[in-house]
């Protein structure tokens, strides 16, 4: 999903959808990561999407020894300007007191 129909989405979902929560988060790991959420009452009750956005992988090294109980370490080299995105949708589950996270083939943006 592109950052536009993301927008389009979360604008549909705040004129139709009493919004709950709506918040964008930063994480340093992995090259960058940025979450951007929202929760909102839908139809099928409690909902929460989530919008990822992480730096490509541009390539992956990896550091060995061949001495016995040595240890391996990847190390990731990541993008500065390429992004990938990623959409997650979750239902609230009252008995698990919990997110559940929808099977993606479930809904088609």
């Amino acid at each position: 999903m592109l950052p536009e129909k993301w927008q389009q989405l979360v604008g549909n979902i705040q004129d139709n959808f009493q919004v709950l929560e709506h918040d964008k988060q930063h994480l340093d790991d992995q090259g960058g990561v940025d979450i951007e959420y929202i929760v909102f009452n839908g139809p099928l009750g409690k909902m929460k999407l989530e919008f990822i956005t992480k730096s490509v992988v541009l390539d992956r090294k990896t550091k060995y020894s061949n001495r016995f109980g040595a240890e391996t370490v990847v190390e990731y080299i990541y993008s500065q300007d390429e992004k990938s995105h990623k959409l997650k949708a979750y239902k609230w589950d009252e008995a698990a007191d919990d997110w559940l996270e929808m099977e993606a083939k479930k809904f088609d943006l």
